[in-house]
């Protein structure tokens, strides 16, 4: 074990939550063991546990702070065209995804019944939501229907994405462009306005 560094408690948290990271990104959730992220970051197994009481509440910390930095990476600017606030997002969630493969099918298939991580994800899918709602040009009286496409358009994001993870059948490119068309496609009938005049029909 490495030589114990004297951290203070939040210091010690966002210790801990980066070895968590790279060992949830690096491993399946069913390998990675409290003794083993202890170890990986010089602390006892007792000092792990008084931050953590359990594997499933460090990855849940892990796995909203995670979603915090994709909401921080998925601007919404009124002044941008909404193809490229799209492409932005879906960017660095695809890239975030890629990269921590083990994590992503953790929260999504492992851990698809546990309430909190769902809790988490869904959070996140409502805020996205709420974001492009503000940018979006609807006419007075259907926000809902335009939310309804939203929220069901979000969640096949996720759903294709969490599948291209298991077998990649398309490029990132082509699979960040099906989810832009698929949600101009949802959205141009309840629209007054175009919301992508440059994006193809």
């Amino acid at each position: 074990m490495p030589p114990r560094q004297r951290l203070s408690p939040a210091e010690r948290r966002a210790q801990l939550l980066a070895v968590a990271a790279r060992m949830f990104a690096a491993q399946p959730y069913d390998e990675v063991r409290m003794e083993g992220v202890a170890e990986r970051a010089g602390v006892s197994r007792t000092l792990l546990y008084q931050h953590f009481p359990s594997k499933r509440d460090l990855f849940a910390a892990l796995y909203r702070q995670a979603a915090g930095q994709l909401l921080a990476r998925s601007r919404v600017d009124p002044a941008d065209t909404l193809v490229a606030q799209l492409t932005e997002g879906l960017d660095a969630h695809i890239a975030y995804f890629a990269e921590n493969r083990n994590t992503v099918l953790a929260a999504n298939r492992v851990l698809a019944g546990d309430r909190l991580i769902q809790t988490i994800i869904a959070d996140e899918l409502d805020a996205l939501r709420e974001r492009l709602l503000a940018v979006l040009p609807y006419a007075e009286g259907r926000r809902e229907a335009v939310s309804g496409v939203l929220k069901s358009w979000l969640v096949f994001v996720q759903v294709l994405c969490v599948d291209w993870l298991t077998e990649e059948t398309c490029t990132r490119t082509e699979l960040r462009e099906v989810c832009i068309g698929a949600v101009l496609g949802g959205l141009r009938p309840l629209l007054d306005e175009d919301p992508a005049p440059e994006w193809p029909r």
